[in-house]
């Protein structure tokens, strides 16, 4: 019999060394205490899903806790299907700055970068008719 205590589950998500670094820096800059950083996905934009970010003074009694490089995500639980397997990027070119999200279940984005289309992870891609 395997005791449930000792079985990990998959990270929701990992962040890079860059995303972290700019989490550490923006935290810091809030001039408060916070849990972390709230992660989740809401309907909208035009592609149907936008990712959410906000930082978090407690934990949510289901939130997922991923702590990755020193970083503490709490992962909105009705987020965690659509993030497994997400790694979360910070980064800075000529025209923006920003984090960036590189997710398996992305099945399209919008034009503008702003919004996504998510599938569940494990749910079967549509197929494609060519």
């Amino acid at each position: 019999m395997t005791d449930r205590s000792q079985v990990s589950s998959p990270q929701v998500m990992r962040l890079t060394e860059a995303a972290a670094d700019r989490i550490r820096q923006l935290a810091a800059d809030t001039g408060k205490e916070i849990e972390g950083v709230r992660i989740g996905v809401k309907n909208g934009g035009c592609a149907g899903m936008e990712y959410t970010l906000e930082y978090a003074e407690t934990r949510g009694p289901h939130d997922e806790v991923v702590e990755d490089k020193g970083v503490k995500l709490l992962i909105d639980p009705s987020a965690v299907m659509f993030l497994l397997g997400t790694e979360m990027d910070y980064q800075v070119d000529q025209m923006r700055s920003g984090f960036v999200f590189n997710n398996p279940n992305q099945t399209s984005a919008c034009g503008c970068g702003e919004s996504v289309m998510l599938r569940p992870a494990g749910e079967a891609a549509p197929e494609t008719v060519d």
